[in-house]
C-alpha cells in the first residue's frame, strides 16, 4: 500500500535521548527548555527575526487574527485548508473570497482591489503547497489600503523569495508542524513576525495573556507546545537536508516520467525557491481524475484531491458565491503520493500506472 503521505519518523534512539531529561527535569510542558531550544534554531534555520512555537497551525491562525485586532472582512483565498477560512470566522470576522490564478493557484493579487470595502481590515493569503504568492503585489495593495497581512504558510517551511524567508513578509506568518508536513513536530506551528512589540504580545497571548504569576498583560489563549513534541521537532531538524533530497529526487523523477501525462502543474513563482512539500498536478478533466483515483486504489495507491470542494460553496457556516477558477481548478486537482521514503521505483509505477489510465 502506498499512502498520499506518510510521516517522517527518525531512528527512535535519536528521540530517546531527549527523554531521560524530560523525565529527569518533570517539566513536559508550559515552554520548558527543549520548545525554547527548538524556538532558538528554527530561528537560525529559517532566518527570520521572531518566531514563536505554538500548539498548530490553526491556533497560530487565531492568534495572528486576534493579535493584529482585526474586525469585519478578511479577504482570503477559498482554495486553501478549511482552518484558513474557518480562523477567521472563529474570530469573529468575515471571510471575503477572491478566486485565485489559473496559472500559480494562488490567491489572485490582480482580483484583490476590488474586493475591498470600507469593511476590510486585512488581506489572508495561501502559499498552496509552499508556493510563494505574488508578495510585492499584496504588500503594494495593503499599503495603499491600510491594510494588515497574514500569509498561511502552512505548506512552507523553508521557502524563500528573493533571497529571505517567506515567512519574512506580512505583518504575521504562520507555519504548520502537523505530522503529514516535510518539517514537524507530531503537532506544532509556528507564529513569526518581523515586529518586536507584535512578538511580545503574542508571546503573553500564546499563555492565556499571563504577565506575571498574578498579572495579565492580554486576552490570552493556551497555545502552549509540549517538551514531546519539541524534542521531535528538534531530532527531525537534523535530518531536514536529507528529507529535502530525497523529496526533490521524488518529484523530479515524477517529473520526467510524467511529460505526458495529460495535467499540468502549478506555476511556481519565479524568484521563490521549492520545498517539495507537494506533488500537485491538474489533469485534463474530472472524468480522468475519478479514473485515476479509482483504478490507482484498485493497486493500493492513494492520492488526495487537495484542495476539494471549493470552500466558496461547501461551508454550511458561509453564503455559497462564485469562484469560477478555484470551482474548476478544485475539481481536477490531485496530490500524487509524496514522502521522504517512498522509492523510485515506487514512483515508477504510480506514473506507469497514471499513463496506462489516461491511454485506456
Amino acid at each position: 500500500m502506498i499512502p498520499v503521505t506518510r510521516p517522517f519518523l527518525p531512528p527512535q534512539e535519536s528521540y530517546e535521548k531527549y527523554l531521560a531529561g524530560i523525565w529527569k527535569r518533570q517539566w513536559l510542558t508550559n515552554m520548558g527548555p527543549l520548545a525554547s531550544e527548538l524556538e532558538m534554531k528554527l530561528k537560525d534555520f529559517l532566518s527570520v527575526n521572531h518566531l514563536l512555537f505554538v500548539t498548530n497551525g490553526t491556533v497560530a491562525l487565531q492568534m495572528a487574527i486576534k493579535a493584529l485586532d482585526l474586525k469585519g472582512e478578511i479577504i482570503t483565498t477559498p482554495f486553501s485548508f478549511v482552518a484558513t477560512t474557518s480562523s477567521i470566522v472563529w474570530e469573529g470576522c468575515h471571510p471575503v473570497f477572491v478566486d485565485i490564478d489559473k496559472d500559480s493557484l494562488n490567491i489572485d493579487a490582480n482580483k484583490i482591489e476590488a474586493a475591498i470595502t470600507e469593511n476590510t481590515s486585512a488581506i489572508l493569503a495561501t502559499h498552496v503547497y509552499g508556493n510563494p504568492c505574488d508578495v510585492e503585489k499584496i504588500e503594494q495593495i495593503a499599503k495603499k489600503h491600510n491594510l494588515k497581512v497574514i500569509y498561511d504558510g502552512a505548506h512552507a517551511f523553508g521557502v524563500k523569495i528573493n533571497g529571505k524567508s517567506v515567512f519574512e513578509y506580512g505583518d504575521i506568518s504562520i507555519c504548520s508542524l502537523h505530522a503529514t508536513k516535510l518539517y514537524h513536530s507530531i503537532e506544532g506551528g509556528l507564529v513569526i513576525t518581523k515586529d518586536a512589540n507584535l512578538l511580545k504580545k503574542l508571546a503573553y497571548m500564546r499563555n492565556f495573556g499571563f504577565n506575571g504569576p498574578e498579572a495579565f498583560a492580554e486576552l490570552g489563549i493556551n497555545g502552549k507546545n509540549s517538551e514531546f513534541h519539541a524534542a521531535m521537532g528538534l531530532v527531525n531538524l537534523d535530518y531536514i537536508e536529507e528529507i529535502h533530497t530525497n523529496r526533490q529526487k521524488i518529484s523530479e523523477r515524477y517529473d520526467e516520467r510524467l511529460k505526458t501525462f495529460k495535467a499540468i502543474k502549478p506555476l511556481w513563482n519565479k524568484n521563490g525557491t521549492k520545498n517539495y512539500a507537494y506533488y500537485p498536478v491538474v489533469v485534463e478533466n474530472e472524468e480522468l481524475l475519478h479514473k485515476c483515483i479509482h483504478d490507482l486504489k484498485a493497486n493500493e495507491i492513494f492520492v488526495r484531491r487537495y484542495f476539494y470542494p471549493s470552500l466558496s460553496n461547501v461551508l454550511p457556516y458561509l453564503e455559497s458565491v462564485s469562484m469560477p477558477i478555484t470551482e474548476d481548478v478544485s475539481r481536477r486537482v490531485m496530490c500524487l503520493p509524496l514522502f521522504s521514503d517512498l522509492t523510485i521505483e515506487e514512483v515508477d509505477l504510480i506514473c506507469r500506472l497514471l499513463l496506462r489510465i489516461q491511454n485506456n
